[in-house]
């Protein structure tokens, strides 16, 4: 029987660029023992389990790049590495008309363990990640890569990517500009869903609170349905955030 998978990958650890990429809904892996905490395979593989396609979206950012990459190893159904701890949906036993039976009624210490196994090895691997760029690079931008359904309740999204952001406006208004001159994308501010009320776990305790720019890209996942369109995706985001790279960089630490 083959051995669970880790809890994170690391790619390219000694990237030249002078940035982090992170994917905290990179896969639909779950530990032996936990079945498929009592969904179908095929709910299991839909939306609800990972970021269809940002994966490997980061894996090619960060070849194009040469950036470390720092992706989660299991499936956000397991424990979502975009929440806090302290989150009543780290854990989810209901996502998008989906009842996850394996989370039902899950005692503290599951959910500790949980934590402890799965989602801060990988908070760990984000924080030894940015204390390695910072070893050169005072305030290296992280960015956070994310993908989202073409329609949610029966109402489409119009929205090729959206920006997530909060108060930090240094990566986020540059990609909003950059991104709004390409003529066959519709980009929006804070959509999907906002960065101001709720811009995530990862982006506020490895960006916000430590003063490093930073920004969650959500791709629309039909836009990353195959390779073709990953390339796409992959060869925007690289020239954008190698101009804003070259334009704004390098940053301080400043905080909003």
């Amino acid at each position: 029987m083959s051995a669970d998978p880790n809890a994170f990958r690391v790619l390219r650890p000694q990237g030249n660029a002078p940035l982090l990429l992170t994917c905290d809904h990179a896969s639909l892996a779950l530990p032996r023992g936990y079945g498929t905490l009592g969904l179908p395979e095929a709910e299991l593989a839909r939306h609800i389990g990972w970021d269809i396609g940002a994966a490997k979206l980061t894996e090619r950012l960060s070849e194009r790049l040469d950036a470390c990459a720092v992706l989660s190893g299991y499936s956000r159904l397991l424990v979502d590495c975009n929440r806090a701890p302290d989150d009543p949906t780290l854990v989810c036993e209901l996502s998008d008309g989906a009842v996850v039976t394996g989370n039902r009624g899950l005692a503290p210490e599951e959910v500790a363990r949980r934590i402890a196994l799965y989602h801060e090895p990988y908070h760990a691997a984000l924080a030894a990640a940015l204390a390695t760029l910072r070893g050169r690079v005072a305030a290296p931008p992280v960015v956070s890569v994310h993908s989202f359904t073409p329609s949610m309740r029966g109402r489409a999204r119009p929205w090729h990517i959206g920006i997530l952001w909060n108060r930090d406006p240094r990566l986020a208004l540059p990609l909003l500009e950059k991104l709004g001159r390409e003529p066959d994308i519709v980009v929006g501010d804070n959509e999907p869903y906002s960065g101001r009320s709720h811009v995530g776990y990862t982006m506020r305790r490895h960006g916000a609170d430590l003063g490093l720019p930073h920004a969650l890209l959500e791709i629309r996942q039909d836009e990353l349905s195959d390779d073709a369109g990953i390339d796409r995706w992959a060869a925007r985001l690289g020239r954008i955030l190698s101009e804003i790279l070259a334009e704004g960089a390098p940053f301080a630490v400043e905080r909003y």
